[in-house]
């Protein structure tokens, strides 16, 4: 009986634990992924701040979690994975928690922008590519996308919730809930998560006799190194600007736009705040089929052909958004949150296979510049919709930029051409 048990149990590799940690440790992160968009106005009542003064916090953040991120990993393979995750999920508990504090609008840029964004671009796209890629052999590519997906499942978790919490309580309450979520985490991580699999006398899930997949790697100091020369490389071919220019107006039109001011431009027209929130939330619900069916799709069409519907469509759905707003939410609206939770992060199986393509074994890194430029779109977007907003006293002109971008970002992915790396 005991023998049975002993091998009913073998089958479960540890892998799936440190992934199922993983996951809870992004949705964890996600809880304030959830917040500016729905504090914008509160902020905004209480101490008079502008809407670019308070979206400027979230151009920050979302600045340093572009550009961290092709560097984490390196400290990932330094300090190891428990330490750099639970101390990038403590630094969003603070900056999420002191606003609570704060009196000033220099404190706001502090917390939200520079202790949330170090902490989250600590715990971006590289924590997933550092777990798949040592703990998975088989079954990479579903775990990617899995863990890919734990961030629109936070958003759909916590837009609701913050929302409510915020209107009812004000705005403190959702802020403290954010860093209470990020910090009731760090002990699984403590716990559970492990580097290698080699540390505990495994192999990684599905490696081959004789494979040095999940075996310890002395960290020597050379990934940034390897990062910067990469990024240099890069540089030297148009591909990459046109991969790095779409993708910059691929964050504009998604995080930058959408994820930081819908909720307070529904409200303009009349919405509730809680029924904006929820719309956005459902965004996450269509993200997760959104991007398993484009990556389905991009191992059977030309990704710049993809590129090219998905940045067109968005476009003209961007056109059309300040009609379709209004004090409920009509069946129009539906729609556009349908399409635009399949369109959000569709953009990013086709970039990653024209990265793979066009600098070989570099494609990894060199996406991570790729996903830098995606959060600096992201970032300006996000400063200039709400200046825009101070200004004119409403979103329109936002919107239809950001329509003619996305008709640019079309433009140079079409401009791609194909260059197979057998590398």
């Amino acid at each position: 009986m005991t023998q049975i048990v002993e091998k009913k149990t073998a089958r479960v590799h540890l892998a799936w634990a440190v992934a199922a940690v993983g996951f809870v440790t992004l949705i964890g992160a996600a809880g304030f992924r959830s917040v500016p968009g729905v504090l914008l106005d509160p902020l905004h009542d209480e101490f008079g701040w502008s809407h670019a003064t308070i979206s400027a916090s979230v151009s920050i953040n979302l600045l340093l979690f572009g550009l961290i991120s092709p560097f984490a990993a390196a400290l990932m393979d330094r300090l190891g994975l428990r330490r750099v995750v639970s101390g990038a999920l403590v630094l969003i508990a603070l900056g999420s928690g002191l606003t609570v504090f704060m009196t000033a609008s220099w404190q706001l840029l502090l917390c939200w922008g520079l202790l949330v964004g170090v902490g989250t671009g600590s715990m971006s796209m590289t924590f997933v590519a550092t777990i798949t890629g040592r703990w998975f052999v088989e079954r990479r590519g579903l775990v990617t996308g899995i863990l890919t997906a734990a961030g629109a499942t936070g958003q759909l978790i916590f837009l609701p919730l913050i929302a409510s919490l915020a209107s009812a309580y004000g705005w403190r309450v959702p802020a403290l809930v954010a860093a209470g979520t990020a910090l009731a985490v760090v002990p699984l991580v403590l716990l559970f998560l492990r580097d290698y699999p080699s540390d505990v006398g495994l192999t990684a899930y599905g490696a081959p006799e004789g494979s040095t997949v999940g075996q310890r790697v002395d960290a020597t100091g050379s990934s940034a190194l390897r990062a910067l020369t990469a990024l240099r490389t890069a540089m030297r071919r148009p591909a990459f600007w046109m991969l790095a220019g779409g993708f910059a107006i691929c964050g504009a039109s998604t995080n930058g736009l959408i994820g930081t001011h819908f909720v307070t431009a529904a409200h303009d027209h009349g919405m509730p705040a809680t029924t904006a929130a929820s719309l956005l939330a459902l965004v996450g619900v269509f993200d997760v089929g959104g991007t398993i069916v484009s990556g389905w799709l991009t191992d059977r069409w030309d990704p710049r052909y993809l590129l090219i519907a998905y940045y067109s469509l968005r476009g003209l759905s961007l056109l059309v958004l300040p009609s379709l707003l209004g004090p409920t939410a009509q069946p129009s609206i539906w729609v556009f949150i349908i399409f635009y939770g399949l369109d959000w992060v569709a953009t990013v199986p086709p970039t990653v296979a024209l990265c793979r393509e066009w600098f070989g074994v570099d494609g990894p890194i060199v996406f991570g510049w790729v996903f830098a430029s995606h959060q600096i779109g992201a970032a300006l977007a996000a400063t200039g919709a709400g200046a825009i907003r101070d200004v004119q006293g409403s979103y329109n002109l936002a919107w239809y930029l950001a329509g003619g971008l996305c008709a640019a970002a079309a433009l140079m992915s079409a401009s791609i051409g194909r260059r197979l790396v057998t590398a």
